[in-house]
């Protein structure tokens, strides 16, 4: 699993670290420390690297890193990146998700749920976050090779719900 950092420094390219520092208003050494994992990114810069790149690989690996959280960026050996790949398996993880959560009742308070009832809602719960990974590399994927912004969408989203009434309207967007 790649580090926020790495992901910093193949952004980085061919420009040194003491640029990047100059254009993100830090120190050259705490660049190396960022692409070194020594030190976390910083918000402000982790939002400079996003506004500046519009990279979701690099997104999504923050989102990962500071919470512990999320879907992350698959890179292990078994793992088809290419994007008519990635949408079939998006396709089946979705389909085992549905199937799950329709058969999976919800309707008593949790609270009173039997072992094995939870034991259900827990493996639904599982498919969901399997399907949420393979969602998130099919969107970083398609969105890299088309050249789609990955934050244009998200913002799109985000004003979509506002527009429903469904978030606030105070929603930071870099």
């Amino acid at each position: 699993m790649k580090k926020v950092g790495e992901i910093m420094k193949q952004l980085r390219g061919n420009d040194t670290q003491q640029k990047k520092a100059l254009e993100m208003s830090v120190a050259r050494e705490t660049i190396s420390r960022y692409e070194t994992g020594k030190d976390k990114v910083n918000i402000d810069v982790a939002r400079q690297y996003s506004a500046k790149y519009d990279n979701p690989r690099f997104a999504i690996t923050v989102q990962n890193e500071y919470t512990g959280t999320g879907p992350v960026i698959l890179d292990g050996e078994n793992v088809d990146l290419h994007r008519s790949a990635i949408k079939e398996k998006t396709l089946e993880e979705l389909e085992e998700a549905f199937n799950r959560l329709k058969s999976t009742s919800l309707a008593k308070p949790l609270a009173c749920m039997e072992l094995f009832e939870k034991q259900d809602l827990h493996d639904s719960l599982e498919e969901l976050i399997e399907a949420s990974t393979a969602i998130s590399n099919l969107v970083a994927v398609v969105c890299m090779e088309s050249g789609i912004s990955y934050k244009d969408l998200w913002v799109d989203h985000y004003n979509y719900l506002i527009s429903k009434g469904f978030l606030k309207g105070d929603v930071t967007i870099c």
